[in-house]
C-alpha cells in the first residue's frame, strides 16, 4: 500500500502563489504515476496536472484551466511531488487531492488507485 499526505494549502490573495506537496510512505518504491485534482464546492472533481515519475517517460500532463499557471514537479529521492501555483485567482478555490496510479498517468481519476485526504486552498479578491 502507499500512503498519501498533502500539505501547503492555505489562503492566499488573488494574484498570490502557493505550493502544495504530496508526501509518500509505505511500500518500497516502484514506478509511479501522480496526479493533482482539485474539487469545487457543487463542483466534479477536476484533474488538473499528472506525470510519469519516470521523467524520460512523457511529459507532464495540464488540465487547461491551470496551464501556464501550475507546474508540477517530482522528488524521487524525497518521494514528494510538488504543485507549483501561481496566478491565483478565486476560480481556483478547491480542496486539492493527490493520487497515484501503476498502470497509467492522465487526468481522469480512473486512473489511480491512491488518494490524499486534501488540502484546502482558498484564494480571495
Amino acid at each position: 500500500q502507499v500512503q498519501l499526505a498533502e500539505s501547503g494549502g492555505g489562503s492566499v490573495q488573488a494574484g498570490g502563489s502557493l505550493t502544495l506537496s504530496c508526501a509518500e510512505s509505505g511500500n518500497a518504491w516502484h514506478r509511479t504515476y501522480m496526479g493533482w485534482f482539485r474539487q469545487a464546492p457543487g463542483k466534479e472533481r477536476e484533474g488538473i496536472a499528472a506525470l510519469n515519475t519516470n521523467f524520460n517517460d512523457g511529459r507532464p500532463q495540464y488540465a487547461d484551466s491551470v496551464k501556464g499557471r501550475f507546474t508540477i514537479t517530482r522528488d524521487n529521492a524525497k518521494r514528494t511531488t510538488y504543485l507549483m501555483m501561481s496566478g491565483l485567482n478565486p476560480e481556483d478555490t478547491a480542496t486539492y487531492y493527490c493520487a497515484a496510479g501503476y498502470v497509467s498517468y492522465g487526468l481522469a481519476s480512473s486512473n489511480y488507485a491512491y488518494w490524499g485526504q486534501g488540502t484546502q486552498v482558498t484564494v480571495s479578491s
